[in-house]
């Protein structure tokens, strides 16, 4: 626990105060893949800001706020955008979940392992909306594993990461939990 002004503050609100945070960083990197990096797209093709927040928090504060920080932003991504309802849900969701199960796992340097991660969730949501669009008969907007966009967006995602990682490490104590209060 930890004492502020005199009270106690409860794990919890710690908890959804870093939810909160991510969710924060989540919205202004949404905000600024729609217009900013739209502008600056290569085949139209933009990296993923918001899914390498994601990432971070789920693998530095484990699977449990990594779930809960994707079904948040995914929910907060499909208010805002174009795609079905849920779909930003379920994949970020489960992003997240996959994503946090490795915390601890390996240990976090500067460059190596936050481009694999970001790498690895790039290919996870390509590989989850592939299998979404099997089930639902084509409805779901999938990558097309052949053509540039995909293959851009990747090398975006994974040449970004190393420093959206280190940016994110300046903010520690608003996004990552303690070990003791998980």
């Amino acid at each position: 626990m930890v004492r502020v002004k005199g009270r106690r503050r409860l794990p919890e609100q710690t908890v959804v105060k870093k939810t909160l945070f991510a969710l924060l960083l989540i919205l202004i990197a949404a905000l600024l893949q729609s217009t900013l990096f739209f502008r600056l797209s290569i085949y139209y093709a933009v990296p993923d800001i918001a899914l390498l927040v994601l990432v971070f928090v789920s693998y530095v504060n484990g699977s449990l706020m990594g779930q809960a920080t994707g079904f948040l932003g995914g929910l907060l991504l499909d208010f805002i955008s174009f795609s079905p309802l849920g779909l930003n849900l379920l994949v970020r969701t489960v992003t997240g979940y996959l994503v946090g199960l490795l915390r601890g796992v390996f240990f976090l340097d500067r460059v190596f392992l936050p481009a694999v991660l970001c790498a690895g969730a790039t290919f996870l949501k390509a590989g989850l909306l592939l299998v979404l669009n099997l089930l639902f008969a084509g409805a779901i907007p999938v990558y097309n594993f052949l053509a540039p966009p995909f293959w851009i967006e990747l090398a975006m995602n994974t040449a970004l990461a190393p420093f959206l990682f280190m940016f994110f490490s300046l903010f520690g104590k608003l996004l990552v939990m303690e070990k003791s209060k998980l």
